[in-house]
């Protein structure tokens, strides 16, 4: 039978197949094979086709806007959002609106276009969190921005138009719904029991071990035990930590190890699998979170939301985490121990 978990954050109540959990042969694959390197705008070489960089990890010796580096941030050619004028909030009766102010840039990840982040070594996705952090420093400077998102597309199926790796950083100047309703779950469970919600779920993850990935000496990979998808997973730093900002430089370096391991766990396990990663911190120019715990959220694209799920916010995951958790860690048999050195 079926199980109904609600999740103790934001209350959300998932339906979680337990006894006819599904495998990862039962999904559906896709073909990530790379395509269209020829008229890459984000190729090196090509450096011209796009805005021009406002941060890179450059080889010594070489220029801006040239060949030379492995990560490059550029404004996106197409933004949300743009960063010139003023907010200008307005009434129209009962509505709320105003302009469209924000920062939108692209992190385009390495140089190889035929590459995935789960093919990256260890420093280069270091490389990778170094420049989110140095962005997500800086545009927090802007006192009009509230929120900054961090996020990845990867596949067609998860909202990516351009195949070379890259993510995405978006400034806000209020703070997204979703968040909104972590945060002030956060807030309540804290103020009902003086701890944060997040590092309780990390210490009954330890206890249970059932839906644990891996951890290391800062860090902890698991599947949820409400997911809203299958085989979703999330990484958590064991500080408490309320803005992705407030990690330290040993820290970024395991961060970027878990990440790695975890990404490579999806590809192994799902067959390289479309999916989606974001980074939920608080607010930016607002007071102190003290319930609030940084995160990283991974969602695999392998169902699509159902009429049910739109119309009640009830999610159905045909995989329970437990099972997800154990295909994952399966993984490591199937090559990802003589992988991870590389």
């Amino acid at each position: 039978m079926p199980e109904l978990r609600r999740d103790p954050v934001i209350g959300q109540w998932t339906i979680v197949h337990t006894d006819d959990s599904l495998g990862p042969d039962k999904y559906e694959k896709e073909d990530h094979t790379a395509r269209h390197a020829a008229t890459c705008q984000f190729c090196p070489g090509r450096e011209r086709l796009t805005p021009p960089e406002v941060s890179a990890v450059r080889n010594r010796g070489t220029h801006h806007n040239a060949p030379g580096w492995r990560v490059r941030v550029v404004s996106n050619k197409f933004p949300a959002l743009k960063i010139e004028g003023e907010l200008d909030y307005r009434h129209l009766g009962l509505y709320e609106q105003c302009n469209g102010i924000g920062a939108h840039e692209v992190v385009i990840e390495t140089p190889a276009h035929e590459k995935s982040m789960a093919d990256f070594t260890q420093e280069e996705v270091l490389e990778v969190i170094q420049q989110y952090q140095s962005r997500y420093k800086d545009l927090t400077g802007d006192r009009r921005f509230k929120y900054i998102m961090i996020f990845k597309n990867y596949g067609e199926s998860a909202g990516t138009s351009v195949e070379h790796p890259h993510s995405q950083i978006i400034a806000l100047p209020m703070v997204p719904k979703y968040v909104l309703e972590e945060i002030e779950g956060a807030h309540y469970y804290y103020e009902q029991h003086q701890r944060c919600a997040f590092c309780d779920i990390t210490a009954q993850e330890q206890a249970d071990k059932a839906r644990v990935l891996s951890e290391n000496s800062d860090f902890i990979a698991f599947c949820p035990f409400v997911p809203r998808y299958a085989f979703e997973c999330w990484i958590m730093p064991k500080t408490h930590y309320s803005r992705f900002s407030e990690m330290h430089d040993p820290e970024m370096n395991a961060l970027a190890g878990i990440l790695r391991e975890t990404l490579l766990r999806l590809k192994l396990c799902l067959s390289d699998p479309s999916y989606n990663f974001y980074i939920h911190s608080a607010p930016v120019n607002s007071g102190e979170q003290k319930g609030f715990h940084w995160h990283i959220e991974i969602v695999p694209n392998l169902t699509k939301t159902t009429g049910f799920e739109w119309g009640t916010g009830f999610y159905v995951v045909r995989t329970s985490p437990e099972a997800a958790a154990g295909f994952l860690r399966q993984a490591s048999m199937d090559g990802i121990l003589t992988t991870m050195g590389k």
